[in-house]
């Protein structure tokens, strides 16, 4: 009769975790369903029959620390998304996936209309948006919105005032980090709000943001 009791009592665990609508409350459901199902088949000792829920044990003291390891993965996402936001953007921790240029005054970095291939970070130097009437300064990371627009065109041409020299990162390694790092998923997302905010047209290269 216990381990009826107690059979029911983890078959109700998954049952309620598929309402669940959000991962943690569904993983925390799931090791509670873990813990229960372990216990129910540990009482199989107790009653004779442990040789009959054997597979269940198995199943449930591998699912346990998967689940364990999941949740943690998680909470550290939140965690780093809430420190994110809280924190001034930066985006130094992109310089190992960057590419170091160096570029003569007057150089061309990109045309209005060009394909939006890279995202660039000034180091030194100062780079034109001409059609946006912006001079930037070394610090500022430009070609970001256009980068992740609809269309990934350029909306203005970019021109080295002086020579510069610029760190890189292609459009592809941008979109895998924006997929995989919390910090510079933020800061795309923050960027593109401020734009929509101030009425910028989302294709804008727009008001560009100091590095930290």
């Amino acid at each position: 009769m216990e381990m009826q009791i107690v059979a029911w009592l983890a078959a109700g665990l998954v049952f309620m975790s598929f309402f669940m609508k959000t991962i943690v409350p569904l993983r925390t459901m799931a090791i509670a369903s873990n813990i229960v199902f372990i216990c129910y088949a540990l009482m199989g000792i107790h009653f004779g029959v442990f040789d009959k829920v054997l597979p269940i044990f198995v199943l449930h003291v591998a699912l346990l620390p998967l689940n364990l390891i999941r949740l943690r993965e998680v909470k550290k996402t939140i965690r780093d998304v809430e420190a994110a936001s809280q924190a001034s953007p930066s985006l130094d921790f992109l310089l190992p996936y960057m590419t170091r240029e160096t570029f003569a005054s007057g150089a061309c970095l990109f045309r209005k209309g060009d394909d939006a291939d890279r995202m660039y970070l000034l180091h030194s130097g100062k780079v034109h948006l001409g059609e946006l009437n912006k001079t930037l300064s070394p610090g500022d990371v430009f070609g970001e919105v256009g980068v992740f627009a609809e269309h990934a065109q350029r909306s203005s041409s970019a021109i080295c005032e002086g020579d510069c020299e610029l760190f890189s990162v292609s459009r592809e390694k941008a979109i895998e980090l924006f997929y995989q790092d919390p910090k510079f998923g933020f800061y795309i997302v923050r960027a593109l709000a401020r734009y929509v905010a101030e009425g910028v047209a989302p294709q804008s290269e727009g008001e560009l943001k100091r590095v930290a």
